[in-house]
């Protein structure tokens, strides 16, 4: 996976990654990728393939909505593969296994998308417009996503794992989301990610003096 750059995005970026709310902030990033295998990014696809047909092997599930089902296809093994490698290069750190991470990628649309951009980053959109005249920060992202991944020809999906499967969560999120952005022809994919963190928890309120400590050092090291 290749990082691509683009203004649009950055501006964005640029936005997010200083958004403060008083009790709480909100940070959020968008990684926009090419498809095509570099560094490991080989060998982890090969042994993400192996996985799954492992998985498929022993798999006895006939729902068609089952996670076996949804892996029959080569096709959607390899853009689940994609997915995985993306939350790879979006989290280097962290390890992903592709059992457990497929029972997590949700397809969506772009309007349970919106749905979840304006209920969550309400107050964001707010501070948008009174920083930027002009479109609103939806209305700017869809440009600058569609501009990169051209979205009426996209695949939107969500990762939404159990909370001890999810990064940012466990860097003491409040709410956490990670969406994907995948043009199949093009071959590239779209990481947006965002989420909340209570300023409460960063100053030490709300916590006890022996945890203030541990809690100071994971917002120090937090990389968005």
């Amino acid at each position: 996976m290749k990082f691509l750059e683009y203004t649009p995005l950055e501006r964005i970026n640029e936005f997010l990654s200083h958004l403060n709310l008083g009790e709480r902030r909100i940070k959020g990033y968008l990684e926009p990728y090419s498809c095509k295998h570099t560094g490991t990014d080989k060998k982890l696809s090969l042994s993400l393939e192996n996985e799954m047909l492992d998985y498929l092997g022993k798999s006895s599930d006939t729902d068609s909505s089952s996670p076996a089902e949804l892996l029959l296809s080569r096709s959607s093994r390899k853009t689940l593969i994609y997915l995985v490698l993306t939350l790879y290069h979006v989290y280097p750190d962290y390890d992903f296994s592709a059992v457990r991470a497929h029972q997590f990628f949700t397809e969506e649309s772009w309007d349970s998308f919106k749905q979840i951009f304006d209920s969550y980053m309400f107050e964001a959109s707010k501070a948008w417009i009174e920083e930027n005249e002009g479109s609103s920060l939806l209305e700017t992202l869809y440009k600058a996503l569609d501009e990169v991944v051209k979205l009426s020809e996209c695949e939107i999906y969500s990762y939404d794992p159990d909370s001890d499967a999810d990064p940012l969560l466990e860097k003491g999120a409040i709410w956490s989301f990670n969406f994907f952005f995948y043009n199949r022809k093009l071959k590239r994919v779209v990481s947006f990610r965002f989420c909340c963190f209570s300023n409460l928890v960063a100053e030490g309120f709300l916590v006890d003096d022996s945890s203030y400590e541990e809690d100071g050092e994971i917002f120090d090291d937090m990389d968005m």
